[in-house]
């Protein structure tokens, strides 16, 4: 868990220990936005749906948690409200810490306090590459960003190629790229009929991983 990475093995016990752990079912609504009593969560098994909703109601997909990972935990940092709702992709197993806990383990093992300023940081680099890539790149290319970052981060490798182990709607993808669901399914059933990669039951793998990092880095031409 990328929490405790740098920790010995020794504390790791202890460390668990303070958890508190819950199997969920799938699309089971953790916390909504807005909702106060913060934890700093984690995903032990399983996938977890982060999104928000805009004054209007409508709501886009922010990130995708998978197993190892981290979630709500800036809410600690800032006004103690969970900027976004979390539901359960699968049936889940997650963890999570009070704010007291979680302050008792960052002060008993500086490790851990390094390693959540490297979380948030990480996070904030990925929001801003993505702001950058709406502002100045294709739709096409920002898909194709899209999917590459959801398979480092849930992709496993099968006969068939990568597999992202998320359950994936076609608006999913659209919000996470920062597009119309129309466009984001034009250009996914393209990719499909060019064999880059195939859709079945929500489930996306990327075939052929060159040609979609060739169209993220340069649109292919």
């Amino acid at each position: 868990m990328e929490l405790f990475e740098g920790l010995p093995a020794s504390t790791l016990a202890t460390v668990a220990a303070a958890a508190r752990l819950r199997r969920l079912p799938k699309d089971q609504r953790i916390f909504s936005q807005g909702d106060e009593g913060v934890r700093a969560h984690a995903v032990v098994e399983g996938a977890v749906r982060i999104g928000q909703s805009g004054s209007d109601g409508a709501q886009v997909i922010i990130r995708f948690i998978g197993p190892g990972e981290m979630f709500g935990t800036v809410a600690l940092f800032t006004d103690r409200r969970y900027p976004a709702d979390a539901i359960t992709l699968s049936e889940t197993l997650e963890a999570s810490w009070s704010e007291a806990e979680l302050l008792d383990l960052m002060t008993i093992y500086p490790p851990v306090a390094i390693n959540v300023i490297r979380i948030i940081s990480k996070r904030l680099q990925e929001v801003q590459e993505r702001v950058r890539e709406i502002a100045t790149q294709s739709a096409e290319r920002r898909v194709a960003h899209a999917v590459l970052r959801l398979a480092r981060q849930a992709g496993h490798s099968t006969i068939d190629g990568t597999a992202i182990d998320f359950l994936l709607r076609r608006k999913d993808v659209a919000d996470i790229a920062g597009t119309t669901l129309h466009t984001a399914s034009r250009i996914l059933t393209a990719w499909e009929k060019a064999g880059f990669l195939v859709s079945h039951s929500q489930r996306l793998t990327i075939r052929r991983p060159a040609q979609l990092m060739a169209i993220a880095e340069d649109g292919g031409d």
